[in-house]
């Protein structure tokens, strides 16, 4: 089975829309969603996050599209799912999975594993930006 619908690094906005669109089929009656956006906070910051700089390995978009049809073969699940790479500001969405599956148990059980699955094997990694202008860099699972 081809579960995979869309499996990318975007430099550009993520468009969840477009990612509901690729799991449409008649077939399934169960879709879940998952954004995961920049937040302003984070408990190893010493003062405000104004942004996030996300880079990847070159092989980021094929581990995440090996990332998605691990997840949705196993349970016969379609998957979209793409990752932000570039700078983005606080309320920007940084990854969407939309995942479209027979059952919402499956839909959810699909979406769960693959953002926890992206937290400990894409090679993406980010720089965290603060206000008064500290830094860090946080690797895979970060």
């Amino acid at each position: 089975m081809n579960a995979v619908r869309i499996a990318r690094l975007e430099e550009t906005a993520l468009d969840l829309d477009a990612h509901l669109r690729a799991v449409e089929d008649p077939k399934y009656g169960a879709v879940t969603t998952f954004v995961g956006r920049v937040r302003d906070n984070d408990p190893d910051a010493a003062t405000t996050v104004v942004g996030l700089e996300y880079s990847a390995h070159p092989d980021a978009e094929s581990t995440l599209h090996r990332i998605a049809a691990e997840a949705g073969d196993a349970s016969g699940a379609v998957v979209a799912v793409s990752h932000r790479v570039g700078n983005l500001a606080v309320g920007d969405a940084a990854v969407v999975i939309a995942v479209a599956s027979e059952h919402r148990a499956e839909a959810f059980e699909v979406c769960r594993a693959i953002i926890e699955t992206i937290k400990t094997d894409l090679p993406v990694w980010k720089r965290q930006l603060e206000v008064d202008g500290t830094t860090a860099w946080k690797g895979i699972g970060g």
